[in-house]
């Protein structure tokens, strides 16, 4: 094999966690901030376009987003598809930009959005736990053809673990991190 099997695995590890940060950037905790739209899609010239791709995101102040369009002929439908996302924002459109007021965050909204960060975390762990799994049977195969001994498995298993367990850990610090600026007035 021309890789460890334990590179691959700390590998699909990062890109676990780099795919939980980008899902808990999009989850609202009362300030502006440009990422909470990076999940929406426009229907630009009939193909479904990210909206970064067709218009400037910015924060001018902590609660205001302000949303230029690249084409102005563009405006309706990206007001369309931020009405329609699940962000529980309604765009104001001046004719030349759309600005998108953050509301303070009700406290039943609170809760909501800390079941929901609870969510990203148990899916990024079940994650890890999928591709320990998927390292120890490449392992395994390798014990079969002869490649790994009985010991060095068991070696290498234990580093899976290690490496998964540090991995869950970590999950939690980032979850926990979330909820307490989710819960923050």
């Amino acid at each position: 094999m021309d890789r460890d099997v334990q590179e691959i695995f700390a590998e699909r590890i990062e890109k676990s966690l780099a795919n939980l940060r980008e899902n808990l950037n999009t989850v609202r905790a009362g300030r502006a901030n440009p990422a909470l739209l990076d999940k929406i899609l426009v229907d630009y010239y009939g193909t479904q376009t990210p909206l970064k791709g067709v218009a400037n995101i910015s924060a001018p102040d902590p609660r205001t987003l302000l949303v230029v369009p690249f084409d102005p002929k563009s405006m309706h439908e990206i007001e369309k598809a931020i009405g329609a996302s699940s962000l529980g924002i309604h765009p104001g459109n001046d004719g030349k930009a759309i600005r998108l007021q953050i509301p303070a965050l009700t406290e039943e909204r609170r809760k909501e959005l800390t079941k929901l960060v609870k969510k990203y975390g148990e899916d990024a762990k079940v994650a890890i736990r999928n591709e320990r799994r998927n390292a120890n049977e490449l392992l395994k195969k390798q014990e079969k053809a002869g490649d790994l001994t009985e010991d060095d498995l068991k070696d290498e298993e234990k580093k899976s673990q290690k490496k998964a367990d540090d991995a869950i850990d970590q999950i939690d610090k980032i979850v926990a991190a979330k909820e307490a600026e989710i819960l923050e007035v």
